[in-house]
């Protein structure tokens, strides 16, 4: 496993406090680059209403995604999460099934709030960077 350092330099905000780094660097290794997961099932489900519902289907696609390239969480080195239409609210419905996910691992992470995704009834889609 390659060597994986989060930091949360004194000279920036404590972003550990909140569950993520400020900066990831790892040693080389296997990349493994994820599209944008979602609330989509592989028989075409409709995703979930809820926000919380999708937030946390999008992170199990994303760990199915992790698993076929022999990766888990902990192997996240930077994750993205787009929100439709973000506000706090949504942050606090959507951010609590991505941090169970990652289990403690702070990896650098942004959120984007965005007009629209792929499909008009998703409300969030995930991906990630990793390494192995």
């Amino acid at each position: 496993m390659p060597d994986i350092e989060r930091i949360n330099p004194d000279t920036l905000p404590d972003a550990g406090k909140m569950g993520y780094s400020q900066v990831t660097t790892c040693t080389p290794g296997k990349m493994i680059f994820i599209s944008g997961q979602v609330a989509w099932t592989p028989g075409g489900d409709p995703p979930p209403d809820s926000l919380a519902d999708q937030a946390l289907m999008a992170a199990g696609n994303l760990e199915k995604a992790l698993a076929s390239a022999g990766a888990g969480p902990e192997n996240i080195v930077s994750l993205r999460a787009f929100i439709v239409d973000y506000t706090e609210e949504k942050g606090g419905a959507a951010f609590p099934p991505v941090m169970e996910f990652l289990a403690g691992n702070q990896v650098a992470f942004t959120v984007i709030g965005c007009s629209a995704l792929a499909d008009p009834h998703l409300q969030i889609e995930i991906e990630a960077i990793a390494v192995v």
